[in-house]
């Protein structure tokens, strides 16, 4: 590809490559993208330089474009993408093009069902300020980076988000690698957990020769699978740590939850995987503590966003945003939420992400909130090229697996929260005002936790002082 020539990003608005038109841009490349629509992602790539639009259009696509990267939600007959191939343009995909970096570096992938971010940030801090200061490619926006999602190291090295989402992960070639843990996730492309577990089993696989691999043991997945990965590292001659938040009176479990500054289990096993292999990497002891002590979270990871607008009442509510969007997630992050504010009431609001999420694990989502007090449904968020026949937007209630059928089923559940679905989403300040009102809050204190992957963190600007 010619130097001069532009780098074009079909769904530049995502996560993942936003981050890496962000590696191109710090080389230098001049680069443009579009997406369906915008966002804070967007608008910030603007500010940077980044040429985007906003719709998929022919005219997006001219000669001048030497090289097109697409998310994987991007259709094979894109607008776009077809204009490219009439221009012979070079088309890759996100995890190709995140493939050869992997070659290109002296990679460490964090992969997993869940955590992937919280251990990609921890892990990022730890090794920052070391002879390692990788280059970071992550799945959430660091307050350390900027307020981005991308960070460009002065070593050969790459820390980086596996994502097994359309087996992405299997493109990449790392050194070393965490896997958090294995669950019923992405069903939209995989048939079932056995598949999963074969998928990560040859990601294990892709470990170079002599790599490291650090997994959970606390994972029942993951631990499950132990005889199989043994197999591959006895092939591979890699090195495996197996981390563990138990017992959790032990000295290396005492000081890290006194360490950490985000609640959780979840986030206790993320930092222990962290330190795991930065220990093996030759990492001193209070470096790796002192980067993890600082930790005080990411965007959309329990940020704190402010405090409640509550005109007509008294009660002070802490609010905050979260990505949770699996039972799993939701369990873990509300749990944590309990353990931090035990005397507190808590609100979630929470957005289902994906239609066929919502269908596949229906029954977990009934268990999944009874750490809150309080629970408000707001209609599921349709995820463009994942969710079939609407581009993006929300699902009517009227379907089987509906945020109106789910809030009815919860309510039937003696332990769970009360649960409100709520179909218009403006009427949103007016349902917390009236939970806030009644007589089981009066003098507590309150947090409301603004739950989803979707689009709900835009109401949480509405809610805030």
């Amino acid at each position: 590809m010619n130097k001069k020539s532009i780098v074009h990003f079909i769904g530049i608005g995502g996560i993942g490559v936003s981050a890496l038109a962000r590696y191109f841009l710090a080389l230098g490349a001049k680069i443009s993208g579009s997406d369906a629509f915008s966002s804070e992602i967007t608008e910030s790539l603007k500010k940077e330089g980044v040429e985007v639009k906003i719709g998929h259009k022919t005219g997006n696509i001219t000669s001048k474009i030497g090289l097109i990267i697409h998310s994987a939600a991007i259709a094979s007959d894109n607008t776009e993408i077809q204009k490219a191939r009439d221009l012979g343009v070079l088309i890759k995909s996100y995890s190709e093009v995140i493939g050869g970096l992997t070659k290109k570096y002296k990679t460490i992938a964090i992969s997993g069902s869940h955590g992937k971010s919280t251990t990609t940030a921890l892990l990022s801090l730890v090794l920052k300020n070391t002879s390692f200061d990788p280059t970071v490619i992550i799945g959430t926006k660091l307050k350390e980076f900027g307020n981005s999602n991308f960070k460009k190291g002065k070593s050969d090295y790459l820390v980086l988000e596996a994502d097994e989402y359309q087996k992405s992960f299997l493109n990449y070639s790392p050194v070393a690698a965490i896997i958090t843990n294995i669950d019923r996730e992405h069903l939209d492309v995989y048939k079932n957990l056995n598949e999963i577990k074969k998928v990560f089993l040859k990601f294990i696989g892709n470990i170079r020769f002599g790599g490291i691999l650090v997994v959970n043991k606390d994972d029942k997945n993951l631990f499950g699978l132990r005889d199989k990965i043994q197999k591959i590292i006895k092939k591979n001659n890699l090195r495996v740590f197996w981390y563990s938040i138990f017992p959790r009176q032990s000295a290396l479990s005492r000081r890290m939850s006194a360490t950490l500054k985000v609640t959780g289990e979840h986030n206790l096993s993320n930092a222990l995987a962290v330190y795991t292999l930065t220990k093996v990497l030759g990492i001193n002891q209070k470096k790796i503590f002192n980067a993890i002590g600082k930790y005080r979270g990411a965007w959309r990871r329990m940020e704190f966003r402010g405090q409640l607008k509550t005109k007509s009442c008294k009660l002070k509510a802490d609010v905050y945003d979260d990505y949770a969007h699996h039972p799993t997630e939701i369990k873990a992050t509300l749990s944590g939420v309990r353990q931090k504010y035990p005397k507190s009431k808590i609100i979630c609001v929470f957005q289902p992400h994906q239609v066929k999420r919502l269908k596949a694990l229906f029954k977990e989502f009934t268990k999944a909130f009874d750490s809150a007090d309080d629970l408000i449904l707001l209609d599921i968020f349709k995820v463009a090229g994942r969710d079939p026949s609407i581009n993006s937007g929300l699902v009517p209630s009227t379907s089987n697996y509906s945020s109106q059928k789910l809030a009815e089923v919860i309510e039937k559940r003696k332990t769970s929260p009360s649960v409100f679905y709520l179909k218009n989403p403006k009427n949103l300040p007016k349902i917390i005002k009236n939970i806030l009102n009644s007589k089981s809050y009066i003098l507590n204190p309150v947090v409301v936790v603004m739950m989803g992957a979707g689009d709900i963190y835009k109401l949480t600007d509405k809610l805030i002082k």
